[in-house]
């Protein structure tokens, strides 16, 4: 079976067209990659600022709870212990 020029020609071509247009898909997939890493690393470093306001607010809380406590202990003290037998 002979293969003539014009057939060896068009496979060639198909070869060359089918690289080239794998090629461009292949950039504009790594471009897009690129796009979207830069924008998850803004995402993160967002997260990191709003992770530490919650830790400074944690320690704000755990200040307010030792405040409460404080307050329960010197409401129960002015009060007093309760009455147990009351006359009339």
């Amino acid at each position: 079976m002979l293969v003539t020029p014009d057939v060896i020609g068009m496979i060639i071509a198909l070869f060359a067209f089918t690289l080239t247009v794998l090629g461009g898909v292949g950039h504009l997939l790594a471009r897009q990659t690129k796009a979207l890493d830069g924008r998850f690393e803004k995402i993160d470093a967002r997260f990191e600022k709003i992770d530490a306001r919650f830790e400074k607010i944690d320690t704000q809380f755990e200040e307010i709870r030792g405040e409460i406590a404080e307050i329960k202990i010197s409401i129960a003290r002015i009060e007093g212990p309760v009455a147990r037998l009351q006359r009339l």
